[in-house]
């Protein structure tokens, strides 16, 4: 198996998902879109995963890269037809690169909350022997509104219809965070960006709180990670037969 990687900025990498990659001597590679680095050949590789960032769908005069980006995204799920996941912003890109639509969050969606699966989410391969209910880590202030065609809800929370989405039979992505390690509020909240959205969301005291509640939920996170990861891995195989 063979892994492309799409980063936007140094600290939203595959978290907890490199030691399950690591442990099964998983090859992987990183795009550093926000860098410059150049999308390479996509033929060679057996699965796409896209992760968040601070940009928007929409800020390609800023980030112009994120053009190109859409476009292997898009050549990647309706010609290759090859297995995807998206985060955060992954997530928000697999829908506007297939012809969905994007808008504000409001309010923003930040700290630790529950997803609730539907019921096509309960019987997706995807989250094979997780629960309906699952806690996790927020941090975006866009949603998407319009799913793209071939697309349906995995899960959902109150103020965000579109948690999970499927698009077709290999193409997965979450709004949420699963990836989560013991430092990532840490490393992303030194992006001021972020820490800003923190503090206006939930106050100039709100990291201590969130770093606290982090880490009483990390190994509820990390097992859903793992989970998650064995379940796309299992999704990889069954589209290569």
């Amino acid at each position: 198996m063979h892994i492309l990687v799409f980063q936007h900025i140094e600290c939203e990498h595959p978290g907890m998902f490199r030691k399950h990659l690591n442990e099964l001597g998983v090859k992987w590679d990183v795009v550093e879109l926000d860098q410059g680095q150049p999308i390479p050949d996509l033929n060679p590789y057996d699965a796409l995963w896209v992760m968040g960032g601070p940009m928007d769908v929409w800020d390609v005069e800023e980030h112009p890269w994120l053009i190109q980006e859409k476009e292997a995204i898009r050549l990647w799920v309706k010609e290759f037809k090859r297995p995807y996941l998206g985060l955060c912003l992954g997530h928000q890109l697999l829908a506007d690169a297939l012809g969905g639509k994007c808008g504000h969050q409001k309010p923003p969606e930040i700290g630790i909350s529950q997803v609730e699966l539907t019921e096509k989410g309960l019987n997706d391969p995807i989250f094979y022997g997780m629960g309906r209910s699952q806690f996790c880590l927020q941090w975006h202030s866009v949603q998407v509104e319009i799913l793209p065609e071939d697309a349906f809800v995995l899960a959902s929370s109150d103020i965000c219809r579109v948690q999970a989405m499927r698009v077709g039979n290999s193409a997965w992505s979450m709004q949420y965070h699963v990836e989560v390690e013991p430092d990532t509020v840490d490393n992303w909240s030194a992006v001021p960006a972020y820490r800003n959205a923190l503090e206006k969301s939930l106050g100039k005291e709100a990291l201590k709180d969130l770093k606290q509640k982090a880490a009483e939920m990390m190994p509820n996170f990390n097992n859903n990670c793992k989970n998650l990861f064995t379940n796309f891995c299992k999704a990889i195989g069954q589209s290569q037969k």
